[in-house]
């Protein structure tokens, strides 16, 4: 069980060693990178749903033809 605890606390110490040499982003950055992520999943989403419009329309449509 010492060999386990050992290897959890080596982790974790390495964990740590690894987050401080990560390049942590701007508060401009972060604020900028998250408006494109909004914007640029509304556009996905305005897509997928007329997307979804458009076959649903169809389904509907070929639905009738029968």
């Amino acid at each position: 069980m010492t060999k386990q605890s050992n290897s959890i606390k080596a982790y974790f110490k390495d964990s740590f060693e690894e987050l401080r040499k990560v390049t942590w982003p701007t508060n401009e950055q972060a604020v900028r990178l998250t408006i494109i992520t909004l914007v640029f999943s509304m556009f996905v989403a305005l897509f997928f749903g007329l997307l979804d419009y458009v076959f649903s329309l169809g389904f509907t449509e070929l639905i009738d033809l029968f």
